[in-house]
């Protein structure tokens, strides 16, 4: 067979006198055909799974070795920078060459020539090879004929996958087709890698930028809140001071959630239990001596957003029994308690051992604004907020759901 020109779009076939197209196959010969099909459809059905990038690399070479019957296969990635092939995987490999030996990628070189081209370059006798130069890597191993083909990625070629062996013999157009079938499945799982990888840089920048917008709402709230209290301090009029303070706590509330957020890794969900716990440490100095008293378990995800609307809840309903449940003796408990009564919702109690309301209050017809809050808020919430019947005291229960949207 001649030696095919650039042009042409064929394998660059090192020429040999002799070398004539096989007219028949052994049984031995069709066993290895068959056997390189079942080889590449092994290595498809991997990249399906998902398999990680760097067992693809390995099973690839493992493979394409065993396919081709040769001893050494390697992977190489272009690196730009340097204008060369690292060995990223291979086997039959001495150690210290995978991870750092390289090759040139010039077109003086087999597989920067297939790189450059994309067209395949087999070499069955690279002691008397005068197209290319002959890698050092090769040489100092005793390679003495070598196949390479063209690894595709995302837009641009990843690099090459070579075939070696220090056998006598010679690598066909059948051998070829074979690792080039190798390379087509390995370049689907490298531009699936490729992918992913730009992916997961979007989201990353994606969360920076939602954590920084967090942040800075959170500071915004703050700076609202500190100024309520200082004008509720400085007022000069008890019922204006103590609504001024009522606004600030409120806003507070909301901050917590929003300072969680800033730094939280998952920014659609937050610890419900941690945020409360904080929530509570922001009301604890405006009912005291009142003490607050949580029982909850360690954890409960939920969504930031709604994680909000339970807090201002929680808020109003605290803020209410540590004004009015102990007119006596101010030395008295808030009880909290979060029980996750399913999968589905959680159930939230607050209670205390105070005086409670009058024996005529209607919470349903009530023309309070903590009173309208919550319940606002609670259907907001998509859920039940029942004032539970009780000797002594006020009880309010809340259930809600773990997940819900307005259309639920």
């Amino acid at each position: 067979m001649s030696n095919l020109t650039p042009a042409t779009g064929e394998p660059v076939v090192e020429e040999k006198p002799g070398n004539e197209p096989e007219e028949g196959l052994t049984s031995r010969a069709l066993r290895l055909r068959i056997r390189q099909q079942e080889l590449l459809a092994e290595l498809g059905v991997l990249a399906l799974q998902r398999t990680s990038f760097a067992d693809m690399l390995n099973h690839t070479a493992r493979m394409t070795a065993e396919g081709l019957r040769a001893e050494f296969c390697k992977i190489m990635e272009y690196i730009p920078a340097e204008k060369r092939l690292l060995v990223r995987a291979g086997i039959g490999w001495d150690e210290g060459v995978v991870g750092k030996a390289t090759v040139g990628a010039d077109l003086d070189s087999p597989a920067g020539y297939a790189l450059q081209t994309g067209k395949p370059v087999i070499s069955n006798h690279l002691e008397n090879e005068e197209r290319f130069r002959t890698p050092g890597l090769l040489v100092e191993h005793g390679i003495r004929r070598a196949m390479n083909v063209i690894l595709q990625g995302d837009g641009l070629p990843f690099g090459v996958l070579e075939v070696d062996s220090r056998s006598e013999g010679e690598f066909g157009e059948h051998d070829i087709a074979f690792l080039q079938g190798a390379a087509n499945i390995l370049g689907m799982a490298i531009e699936q890698q490729q992918y992913q990888r730009k992916l997961q840089a979007a989201l990353d920048r994606h969360q920076v930028l939602l954590k920084e917008v967090n942040h800075r709402v959170k500071n915004s709230l703050q700076v609202v809140s500190s100024m309520l209290h200082l004008q509720a301090n400085a007022v000069g009029d008890p019922a204006v001071s103590e609504r001024l303070m009522e606004a600030s706590t409120r806003i507070s509330a909301v901050g917590r959630a929003y300072n969680r957020l800033a730094y939280n890794a998952d920014y659609e969900n937050i610890d419900l239990v941690a945020y409360l716990r904080e929530v509570i440490d922001d009301l604890e100095p405006a009912v005291a001596p009142c003490k607050i008293r949580l029982e909850a378990p360690s954890e409960i995800q939920f969504a930031a957003d709604r994680a909000i609307l339970v807090a201002l809840i929680i808020n109003e309903l605290v803020l209410n029994a540590g004004r009015h449940a102990y007119p006596d003796s101010k030395d008295g408990a808030i009880r909290l308690q979060l029980i996750p009564s399913d999968e589905e919702t959680v159930s939230i109690s607050i209670r205390d051992d105070g005086v409670g309301f009058p024996g005529d209050f209607d919470p349903a017809r009530s023309k309070r604004l903590g009173t309208r809050i919550v319940h606002a808020l609670a259907g907001q919430l998509g859920a039940e907020l029942v004032k539970q019947e009780t000797t002594v005291g006020t009880h309010y229960r809340l259930v809600a759901p773990l997940h819900f949207s307005p259309a639920d």
